[in-house]
């Protein structure tokens, strides 16, 4: 049975929007997984003095609803300053895109996650930020918890891929319970380091693998 999808999600889905990557982005971030079917990353371009965004683009992986929402959500957008966009929710998304079937709201909330993570991207490469929550393990694991492993599809945050975190003067050390030789394993590895490098408190993050028995 087909979803009754609205005029404007079908014309998104067909004509989207903002397309693509932005060379050198002051802020990116991701949301989703292929492995769950949905995937999300946006990019920014912000002017330093203005803090609007100029310009942004994003790669969808997932359904029209992905696409579609995705596409209003870089439209709402340029043009905003970081605080405007900051205000944005997934409720306006749906309103914006002339509503979403039920099981389909979920890619608003990931289109918004994904345009809020790049703003956060920017300002703790920025150093502008105004949260200064120091980072603590309950912090990392909420960083961590979109994270998906594509092995298994599932976030590596509640499942067994991570074995350890330590944090100590600004240190961070992260072992993973996954074989280095895994074909994930880089791609996993830089996600984590992307998420926590730029905190105020950061000065160095480690990732290593545990190997697993033969």
């Amino acid at each position: 049975m087909s979803l009754p999808y609205s005029k404007k999600v079908i014309e998104l889905f067909l004509n989207p929007k903002n397309v693509g990557e932005i060379e050198n982005p002051d802020g990116i971030a991701t949301e989703g997984s292929p492995a769950c079917g949905d995937m999300v990353t946006v990019y920014l371009k912000v002017d330093k003095e203005s803090l609007k965004i100029v310009d942004v683009k994003f790669k969808s992986f997932g359904c029209a609803s992905n696409i579609a929402t995705a596409s209003i959500v870089t439209e709402m957008v340029k043009g905003k300053t970081l605080e405007e966009a900051k205000k944005i929710s997934w409720k306006e998304v749906v309103e914006e895109v002339g509503g979403l079937p039920p099981v389909k709201i979920h890619c608003s909330v990931l289109a918004v996650d994904a345009l809020q993570a790049a703003i956060v991207n920017y300002e703790e490469k920025m150093g502008i930020q105004k949260e200064k929550e120091s980072t603590d393990e309950n912090l990392i694991r909420k960083r961590l918890r979109h994270i998906i492993d594509p092995n298994t599809g599932k976030e590596i945050v509640g499942s067994n891929v991570i074995k350890k975190i330590d944090v100590k003067d600004g240190v961070i050390n992260i072992i993973l319970n996954m074989n280095e030789e895994n074909q994930f394993a880089n791609s996993i590895k830089e996600e984590i380091i992307e998420k926590l490098r730029y905190r105020w408190d950061v000065k160095e993050v480690n990732v290593s693998f545990e190997r697993k028995n033969a």
